[in-house]
């Protein structure tokens, strides 16, 4: 039978309820067990996909061709494993389900409440994940912090599935934080009980408690939390601010959680194998204790001044990076400045370029300066999705010569069109999980750059979120000016990657391969961006 962990949250918003609950994924899968993790999200979007960047951050794409929270990224790095759309359920999406049931009948007629009707869609989305995984454990966030009006639906489902499911099988998790008082020096347990004492008055009593602190917590400390939130003392879990994301599992784990667990959930006792995770964290650690030279890498976006915006771009950098043993250094340049001449300098002092992905005008211009920059000074250059669009109109307009190329995602009066909208999108009215989306193949040309990224693959599958396309009808003139398309579709139709031939690395992929990066398999593309990036700076 799956086992069951609920995480929640206290005390205060965004205090690492993702991290810590794909830290745990990755403790118990060192124990060999299969692992999933759920994002329960309780605002009423029905998805993230149409969310501003700035409100939400990141939209993370699954294989299967979900929109969802930039949490399920983490799991993903961290547990090493493909989630699917049961993994990211929103009060939305909740709602909408018992709805469209209510509308054709499905109910007889019967008054719609929140309980039983809503809480019982709820559960049933909580054990989907199980039967379409076959996880042996699926760990379940509950998104927003206990006390909030919005969560309470999911923190009542919840309750009834360790009821329901029975209490050796489901264990809750609550993440709390510690505050500290400056003029006295001290942590303060009070919120924490204070978050525990409004759970248990929905009927929820946590089995562990992982504190969060930004000082070192005390055992004394730990004992009192245990004593006044009625939980084991080993079951208190001090963790501290990192320097480095990926040392969360060891910490969690060298603290005994993973051993309680599986205690707690009669789980098998099987040694954890966290030998390759130990030596590569203890490396990425090293590039910073030691000094190492950086490499040095320009993000031009339009969301910059929210990072989280570009989460697993930046992670996949800093894969990249760690394992050619080099300090990771972004340089976050917002794509519009450049359009009123201010930035130059930033782009002139990286050893590489990537230009992310985005929608809309605004910045447009300053990215295909970025791409322009790129191409003439030769500085490797990697496009993602909009980054490859952008670098394809720049190479139209200063190479082909065709002054008003554009996207016609932006200019709809423009005589070369060189970005144009998808056939099959242009029936298309509604915007929530309409686009291209999730894993589509890619066949790879011998001997391109990219083909070379890929250990010259025949093809590869990669993840898709756009709406708009290379516009075939300049292949040929493109590829006279010395344009490839290494990457293109089995069909032969839409071009998926892109490269300048006569550049050091100049490379645009319609796909966002910051999803398949891993902390220990950095990504193809990343990897020789870096390198690229390392033997530019060696000229500089």
């Amino acid at each position: 039978m799956t086992k069951y962990i609920f995480c929640t949250g206290g005390v205060v918003s965004s205090v690492g309820k993702g991290v810590t609950a794909a830290a745990i994924g990755r403790i118990l899968k060192a124990r060999g067990l299969k692992v999933a993790i759920q994002k329960l999200d309780p605002y009423l979007n029905v998805d993230p996909g149409t969310m501003s960047p700035y409100q939400h951050g990141e939209v993370f794409v699954t294989a299967d061709g979900a929109e969802t929270d930039l949490d399920l990224g983490h799991y993903e790095r961290f547990i090493d494993e493909h989630l699917n759309r049961t993994c990211n359920v929103t009060a939305g999406r909740v709602y909408m389900n018992v709805l469209e049931k209510e509308r054709r009948g499905d109910y007889l007629g019967g008054t719609i409440q929140v309980i039983p009707h809503i809480t019982n869609e709820i559960k049933r989305c909580i054990v989907l994940v199980a039967k379409e995984t076959n996880a042996d454990v699926v760990i379940v966030e509950v998104g927003g912090t206990v006390g909030d009006i919005e969560s309470q639906p999911f923190l009542e489902a919840i309750r009834q599935m360790r009821q329901g499911i029975g209490r050796n099988d489901a264990l809750f998790i609550h993440v709390t934080y510690l505050p500290h008082i400056g003029a006295t020096g001290e942590l303060k347990t009070k919120p924490t009980q204070h978050s525990v004492r409004e759970l248990r008055s929905m009927g929820i009593q946590p089995q562990v408690i992982v504190a969060r602190s930004d000082h070192e917590v005390e055992k004394e400390l730990c004992d009192k939390i245990a004593l006044f939130c009625d939980v084991d003392q080993e079951a208190v879990i001090p963790l501290v601010t990192t320097d480095l994301l990926y040392g969360v599992p060891l910490l969690l784990e060298d603290a005994g959680l993973g051993n309680y667990l599986v205690e707690a959930l009669g789980l098998p006792r099987r040694k954890p194998e966290l030998g390759d995770w130990r030596a590569m964290t203890a490396r990425m650690r090293a590039l910073t204790e030691n000094g190492h030279a950086p490499v040095r890498i320009g993000i031009v976006g339009k969301y910059v001044e929210l990072h989280d915006a570009y989460m697993s771009v930046k992670e996949a950098l800093y894969h990249a990076a760690s394992a050619q043993n080099r300090r990771l250094e972004i340089e976050w340049l917002y794509s519009g400045d450049l359009e009123k001449d201010r930035g130059w300098d930033v782009l002139e002092s990286v050893d590489g370029i990537v230009v992310p992905g985005g929608f809309g005008y605004r910045g447009i211009e300053g990215k295909i300066l970025a791409a322009r920059f790129a191409r003439e000074r030769k500085v490797p250059y990697l496009g993602l999705c909009l980054g490859m669009q952008t670098m394809c109109i720049e190479f139209a307009r200063d190479v082909l010569g065709y002054e008003d190329a554009n996207s016609s995602e932006f200019e709809t009066n423009s005589e070369h069109t060189v970005i144009d909208l998808m056939h099959e999108q242009r029936a298309v009215t509604e915007l929530g999980g309409t686009m291209r989306l999730g894993v589509y193949p890619c066949r790879l040309v011998a001997g391109s750059k990219a083909g070379s990224a890929y250990g010259n693959a025949d093809c590869v599958e990669e993840r898709h979120r756009h709406r708009f396309e290379f516009n075939n009808v300049y292949r040929n003139a493109f590829a006279d000016a010395g344009m490839l398309f290494s990457g293109i579709s089995p069909d032969g139709h839409l071009v998926e990657i892109a490269e300048v031939q006569d550049h050091p690395f100049m490379v645009g992929s319609q796909f966002h391969p910051e999803f398949l990066s891993r902390p220990n398999a950095p990504h193809p593309l990343f990897s020789k961006l870096v390198e690229a990036a390392l033997e530019h700076g060696k000229t500089r």
